[in-house]
């Protein structure tokens, strides 16, 4: 079997890898498209910050089921083409049993943290974690589920539908799938970002943009998402939001240490409300997918096959592409 590991030092190609075995409660799944997300990125230019199978964006068929003791209605996905939360959690501490699984201290992250990944020729997965996907989402739809659904779970926790100013900040894939599900709940929304040339996707789909150096710091948004996973765009986002505004951070700041772009007395001063965005609603980007709502195809820029997956992941890093998938 081939499979893209890291042991930690370097991401290698694997093509002696073990066929992984299902456990109690587990599915055997074949994927048919994975995409290469900003996290799969640190994970390969950054080896010893995972150990294991890379990926977690998949669209797959579940080839077996290894059902637990008394639950043989689990079997009802062998054979389904399935999108998967990659959040494996414990189900039985009091944040499981309290509705905030998302935050089990117990979790792991197929791909990214305790779990191998999806980017082989076969991985395995809770049946839990498995969402069916309607006959009328072709694969290259639906293997953007799970970042639609980060998108869809970030626009709950602020209303902006009588908000003034929305700004989302970015243009990887990340943002510009927000720019179109907030652009709809409020006109006002306008993206901004660094490369023009994903400017034009923004004119297709009638969403404001502007290149992030133009936009004057007013501090006069009342909610800004950041997409950027930077220190850098923190640091923006807390210059244009307005006092008792909201920033909502969707990807962490890459590198350690503490990120320069947070000022704690802006956000005292100015009693600014920032708000971290971790999961993903996942049925609910299904929805979206089936009725058409979110244009994704237009995001994607290359396609590889499993066996110049590395590749992939070098050109996913150049400029020019918004979204690579690697067809497995």
């Amino acid at each position: 079997m081939r499979a893209v590991r890291s042991d930690g030092r370097v991401v290698t190609l694997d093509r002696a890898a073990r066929e992984p075995t299902p456990a109690p409660g587990e599915a055997l799944i074949r994927p048919l498209r994975v995409g290469i997300g900003a996290a799969d990125l640190h994970a390969f230019r950054n080896p010893a910050s995972f150990t294991g199978v890379l990926g977690h964006e998949v669209v797959g068929i579940v080839e077996r089921v290894n059902p637990l003791p008394g639950r043989d209605d689990q079997r009802r996905f062998e054979g389904t083409r399935v999108v998967c939360s990659p959040t494996v959690v414990c189900g039985r501490c009091s944040l499981c049993r309290a509705g905030l699984s998302n935050h089990c201290p117990e979790r792991t992250v197929m791909g990214l943290s305790g779990r191998d990944g999806c980017l082989a020729d076969r991985f395995t997965l809770p049946v839990a974690n498995l969402f069916a996907v309607p006959d009328s989402i072709d694969d290259e739809a639906a293997v953007f589920a799970e970042p639609l659904g980060s998108v869809l779970h970030a626009g709950l926790l602020a209303p902006i539908e009588s908000k003034t100013y929305v700004t989302v900040l970015g243009d990887g894939p990340i943002a510009l799938l927000a720019a179109q599900v907030m652009a709809r709940r409020n006109a006002s929304v306008r993206l901004l970002g660094r490369h023009p040339d994903r400017f034009g996707l923004c004119e297709k789909w009638g969403v404001k943009h502007r290149h992030i150096d133009e936009a004057g710091r007013r501090q006069d948004q009342d909610v800004v998402l950041d997409c950027t996973g930077t220190a850098a765009g923190l640091d923006l986002a807390l210059q244009f939001v307005r006092p008792r505004g909201t920033v909502i951070l969707k990807a962490p700041p890459t590198g350690s240490g503490p990120a320069p772009g947070l000022d704690p007395a802006r956000v005292i001063d100015a009693e600014l409300q920032l708000l971290g965005s971790r999961g993903s609603r996942i049925a609910d980007a299904l929805l979206e997918l089936e009725a058409g709502r979110v244009d994704v195809v237009s995001l994607i820029t290359r396609r590889f096959r499993l066996d110049d997956a590395l590749n992939a992941f070098t050109a996913a890093e150049e400029p020019g592409q918004v979204k690579v998938l690697v067809e497995a």
